[in-house]
């Protein structure tokens, strides 16, 4: 007739044969006595020498490696059915309780069977910690590469805002006049600040012409709007044609002052956008140096 423990060393063997890589099986330091009991039976079998080691209930760790979950399983040296206690890391009462229910479950659903804590364990728990823990990395997989998205999204984003802000853009305003001095040295110091190239033509009428990054023009424009003028209109900011050198490819940047349409024509011409001023009604393609 098979005795309790040799009941006992058989379950124990038939499970740390049923070992997955990655699944855990120990002895609790308390039972130490049962890994030399275990390693004979696995190795001569089951003799009368084991019974004389007077092993008190083994109790062992089942779970998987760095998995947070796992079991703490005393077993039974009399007839009686083992105790399984959940454990965990950093576990919630709620995931507690639920796997205490699966245990009871399980247990339920196995019966009356001659290796209770096997089948408990190799048929149900240990495939359903698996599937916990590949759920959790699969999880976290997703949101590591929601997060890497995210990353990269903001990075073009920003990438083309920047791409954008570096387009050359130039605007034109025309108004009734510019005389103001604190006007004509506001505009000189928006150039210098924003890194506008360009011209303010004074008197009768107004010109005002920008070249720049299109941030810096944007902002110029804005700025120009909110002073005081008896008329002004804008009548373009767009992105400056290419292929046509401007201010970018001409000898220097600079802001400057003209007197009359002739320096005006006489500098569009020379930036290569002479027809941006006679499109406006604003002298014509023959003016030369000097007009008035």
């Amino acid at each position: 007739m098979t005795s309790n423990m040799e009941r006992l060393l058989e379950e124990l063997q038939l499970i740390h044969c049923s070992l997955l890589p990655a699944e855990i099986f120990l002895f609790l330091d308390h039972c130490n006595s049962w890994n030399d009991a275990l390693q004979s039976y696995v190795s001569f079998g089951y003799s009368d020498s084991l019974e004389k080691l007077n092993l008190s209930s083994p109790s062992l760790h089942i779970g998987l490696e760095n998995f947070n979950v796992w079991f703490e399983v005393t077993l039974s040296l009399v007839q009686q059915q083992p105790l399984v206690a959940v454990k965990g890391e950093d576990i919630s009462r709620d995931e507690q309780e639920k796997w205490q229910r699966i245990v009871k479950e399980k247990f339920n659903d196995i019966g009356d069977s001659e290796y209770p804590i096997y089948q408990l364990f190799s048929l149900h728990l240990l495939p359903m910690l698996h599937e916990e823990a590949d759920n959790i990395h699969a999880d976290r997989e997703t949101k590591l590469l929601e997060l890497i998205s995210a990353h990269e999204d903001a990075l073009s984003l920003r990438s083309s805002h920047s791409s954008s802000s570096k387009v050359i853009y130039h605007a034109l305003f025309i108004s009734h006049h510019l005389i103001s001095p604190t006007k004509r040295r506001n505009l000189q110091q928006w150039s210098m600040s924003l890194s506008i190239s360009g011209f303010a033509k004074v008197g009768y009428p107004g010109v005002i012409y920008a070249e720049g990054i299109r941030e810096n023009i944007e902002e110029f424009v804005d700025s120009v709007k909110a002073m005081q003028w008896l008329a002004l209109r804008l009548r373009f900011m767009e992105p400056a044609p290419e292929g046509v050198d401007g201010y970018i490819s001409a000898s220097q940047r600079r802001w400057t002052e003209f007197q009359k349409v002739g320096d005006v024509m006489e500098e569009m011409r020379r930036i290569g956008r002479q027809k941006y001023i006679v499109e406006v009604g604003i002298g014509s393609a023959k003016a030369s140096k000097g007009s008035i």
